[in-house]
């Protein structure tokens, strides 16, 4: 291939008049111009050579390159280290297009375990069916598909990041553990309150038999839930000792950007304040679309593509009319 920039080479004869004039033939004229075609040739030939030797060797490194994963951080990921002891934390959040939100609270939560030395993984479960979003179903999803490597979770909302780290993020053995305290969360302070984030074993989760798969759309599935846990003769804990108040955690949802979903349709106002007595891990109806592992700053985490499926005939108010 010729460059249009390159220079050729230029040849220069002494005394090429005096050769040209006094003995010039034909034939000699011939043997000339094969000469400086041979040579231009020649040359022609070497920096080519050249030229896709050195394009090769690029093609070669470029392609290495490509073939190597991309690794956006250097350092081992420490969510596994058996040392800091045999309990692991699902973390799972509940998730639907808070993507600005995600990017922060993913490495912000690697960063925060790490410290604490909590050996855990990041499940972030993502409805993506046509119907109203359901907060308690997706906890539920989390919980079946955490797998057998975890033995308790946090149900962990995405825009709440917790500030102080005297909080406990560890393995809540005697019973529920409700980080996001009425007297810590900066909007919600009722005593009831169990949303935000709450720790607690897979035995004592199943044993409330999850969470109730009614609650499409915004709110009291929380609510629902503190019911279940009296009901199974759970006891709750809250932090204590904790100094910092209403700024112990930082809300990163802007209510202005983002509206949340609070509009009863049918009879759901009157059913949001009822006991689902039988609903929960045992009438779940979902399918995982798929799983990807992905990496966030560095920080490790899996999103699982989940499509829940609704029965109209029992939640009509699953879906808008």
């Amino acid at each position: 291939m010729m460059y249009s920039s390159r220079r050729k080479p230029v040849l220069y004869f002494k005394e090429e008049r005096r050769f040209l004039s006094s003995k010039c033939t034909i034939y000699k004229l011939f043997a000339l111009c094969m000469v400086l075609v041979l040579v231009s040739l020649l040359w022609l030939q070497l920096s080519c050579s050249g030229e896709m030797s050195s394009a090769v060797h690029d093609d070669r490194r470029i392609t290495q390159q490509q073939q190597q994963p991309p690794c956006p951080n250097s350092q081992p990921s420490a969510v596994d280290n058996l040392s800091w002891g045999s309990h692991k934390l699902a973390l799972i959040v509940p998730f639907r297009e808070r993507f600005e939100e995600l990017l922060v609270f993913v490495p912000f939560m690697h960063t925060f375990l790490n410290k604490k030395k909590i050996r855990h993984k990041i499940l972030i479960i993502n409805q993506v069916d046509h119907y109203r979003f359901n907060r308690a179903s997706l906890i539920n999803v989390g919980y079946l598909e955490s797998g057998n490597d975890t033995d308790y979770l946090a149900m962990h909302d995405v825009d709440l990041l917790p500030l102080n780290e005297a909080l406990d993020y560890g393995f809540p053995e005697e019973g529920p553990f409700h980080v996001a305290s009425p007297e810590l969360h900066p909007l919600y302070h009722y005593k009831t309150y169990v949303g935000g984030i709450l720790l607690l074993t897979k035995r004592h989760y199943y044993m409330c038999n999850g969470m109730s798969n009614r609650f499409w759309g915004w709110g009291r599935e929380d609510d629902e839930f503190y019911r279940r846990l009296r009901k199974a003769e759970l006891q709750l804990f809250r932090p204590s000792g904790i100094t910092t108040g209403y700024k112990t955690f930082h809300h990163i949802h802007d209510p202005a950007w983002r509206k949340r979903d609070q509009k009863r349709v049918a009879a759901q106002k009157q059913e949001q304040f009822k006991v689902d007595p039988e609903g929960g891990l045992t009438n779940l109806l979902y399918q995982v679309e798929s799983r990807q592992e992905m990496t966030i700053s560095g920080a490790p985490c899996t999103v699982i593509n989940t499509k829940l499926e609704c029965d109209q005939n029992q939640t009509p108010w699953c879906v808008l009319a």
